[in-house]
């Protein structure tokens, strides 16, 4: 009973920036579940590598190009997808960016709304997008990726445009479920600490920055991308039937302190 809640098949999912990293190690997880996976991402080569590598391990993935920070083509894809290949039970709104350590008062408009537009306004044009036709058949399940960075202001690093576009994410999340609760569609969030990704890595290669990280995590390392995976596979199963509006911190207790 309770393994089988945590089953997907006949399911098909979405997954943004799904060529790496978290996205695509979730994007395992949800096809090893038994879901048909439909993986998305801006860079081409990236994402056939990527759909390649599952494929290769015999799930029935496929893959689209997509800019989120488009909402045109956000409305366009989430239509077709349900259309051309079924009806999208999942939406796993994991793309996201980092930007370069910049002090508040030297940060220009640029950076600022780069990171805003993938962060916030690009999940809520993917949520908004999928979730229609998921509200139309009254059930799906919407994970987002924010940070605990949403929970916290980090140090030593000054990075206020991603702590603000990670607060407005999680915020976003709580909004859609109480939006949506009634109808059918649940909308729940995680809140990784730093990941042993590329993008975290660009970082962490530096001693002034691991450091600090470390010393102010109990766990004392970095979280995998395949355990924040494993978090939004439950999210999005049946085994998360009663959640909605949940944030998980996948810290390795880094807001505990």
């Amino acid at each position: 009973m309770y393994a089988a809640k945590q089953r997907l098949d006949g399911r098909i999912a979405f997954i943004t920036g799904a060529a790496s990293g978290i996205g695509f190690c979730t994007a395992e997880a949800l096809a090893e579940a038994g879901a048909r996976v439909i993986l998305s991402d801006l860079n081409e080569a990236s994402l056939d590598a990527a759909a390649g590598a599952l494929r290769g391990k015999g799930y029935p993935v496929s893959s689209t190009l997509l800019d989120i920070t488009d909402s045109a083509a956000c409305t366009e894809i989430a239509a077709r997808m349900n259309r051309d290949v079924g009806s999208v039970d999942i939406l796993i709104a994991n793309a996201g960016i980092a930007w370069a350590d910049t002090r508040a008062e030297d940060l220009d408009d640029q950076a600022w709304s780069k990171v805003i537009d993938v962060n916030l306004s690009g999940a809520f044009w993917s949520c908004r997008a999928f979730g229609r036709h998921m509200l139309e058949r009254r059930r799906g399940s919407i994970v987002t990726v924010g940070s605990m960075s949403g929970f916290i202001s980090n140090k030593p690093q000054s990075q206020v445009h991603y702590n603000a576009s990670k607060a407005g994410l999680h915020h976003l999340t709580r909004s859609l479920a109480g939006e949506w609760a009634d109808r059918g569609v649940r909308v729940n969030g995680v809140a990784p600490t730093y990941v042993n990704t590329v993008m975290s890595n660009v970082t962490a290669r530096d001693p002034a920055y691991f450091s600090p990280w470390m010393e102010g995590t109990p766990m004392k390392r970095m979280v995998e991308p395949e355990e924040v995976a494993s978090v939004n596979l439950f999210l999005a199963s049946d085994a998360a039937s009663a959640m909605t509006g949940a944030i998980i911190l996948v810290d390795a207790g880094y807001t505990i302190w």
